[in-house]
């Protein structure tokens, strides 16, 4: 699997990252299964939350075998630096490890939780201090919205987040707003040299009313093997800016995505884009977010 420098982290990582959101909800034997499926495939970047339900004790008992063998990213969503760090002392405990490579403010999807994370005792603080005191080794900024790429451009001006972690797909590429957005978050990426990663590559649209949810993710993915390869070849060879994306939360879908990385140089962004244009019902996933 192609590696990229991750930003002046200088992590060479796998450019599939391992969602850990799809372990959120599974017993060990089926985490064990994913996990191994990943390792197997290449992936050496892995992505987990405090917030992903079980993830992170799912994880925990592959530590000390593989701990070496990856990059470990996990997440706070307190708000306070007394919560964010207990938090992050929880995390690393669960994740049976004494560092991570990367914590990342989670879901910061608004200005409003932009200035709770990086205000007067705000979650940045406990961040730094875990930092100076080597239990992480660096701090990003995530977020899920259609507003998310312009907060982050602003949190980097507020601070010199190592990484930013935000929603990119072919659908939302053609909302000129949303496009001017990204391209703005990628030029903030570029001049402070820090990793760009991104979600929702195979997010289709929203699960409808009274649709039955066949995947454990929030939104409906794509799942015949055409698209997935078709929205992956779009994002990884029309946009070497980004590092890595994440894998969707549904351990069922590991496969197709390891498949299309693989597939992916059969096809120009330009011929990914048409075929992504065939479906019919393709719309951003943040009409009607659940969160």
């Amino acid at each position: 699997m192609e590696t990229r420098r991750l930003g002046r982290l200088g992590h060479q990582s796998s450019v599939l990252i391992y969602g850990a959101a799809a372990l959120g909800g599974v017993d060990q034997d089926q985490a064990d299964a994913s996990i191994q499926e990943a390792l197997d495939a290449g992936l050496n970047h892995f992505d987990v939350a405090a917030d992903y339900g079980d993830a992170e004790l799912r994880l925990g008992p592959r530590m000390p075998e593989i701990r070496d063998r990856i990059f470990l990213a996990t997440k706070t969503g307190r708000r306070t630096a007394e919560e964010a760090w207990s938090e992050i002392n929880r995390s690393l405990e669960r994740l049976r490890t004494d560092h991570v490579d990367l914590i990342q403010m989670h879901a910061v999807c608004d200005l409003e939780n932009l200035d709770l994370v990086t205000g007067k005792g705000g979650s940045l603080e406990a961040a730094i201090r875990a930092k100076d005191e080597g239990m992480v080794r660096a701090i990003g900024i995530t977020g899920h919205t259609a507003q998310a790429p312009s907060v982050h451009t602003e949190g980097l001006r507020r601070f010199d987040f190592d990484s930013v972690l935000t929603p990119l797909n072919y659908k939302l590429s053609t909302d000129p707003r949303y496009a001017a957005d990204y391209a703005a978050l990628v030029a903030a990426v570029q001049a402070s040299d820090a990793a760009l990663m991104t979600i929702k590559m195979i997010a289709r649209r929203n699960w409808q009313d009274g649709e039955q949810k066949s995947y454990d993710t929030w939104y409906r993915p794509f799942d015949e093997q055409r698209y997935v390869t078709a929205a992956t070849a779009w994002l990884l060879n029309g946009h070497p800016e980004i590092t890595g994306l994440a894998t969707a939360g549904e351990t069922r879908l590991l496969r197709q995505m390891v498949i299309a990385e693989r597939e992916r140089a059969e096809l120009t962004p330009e011929a990914a884009a048409s075929i992504l244009e065939e479906v019919q019902d393709y719309a951003s996933p943040f009409v009607d977010m659940p969160i």
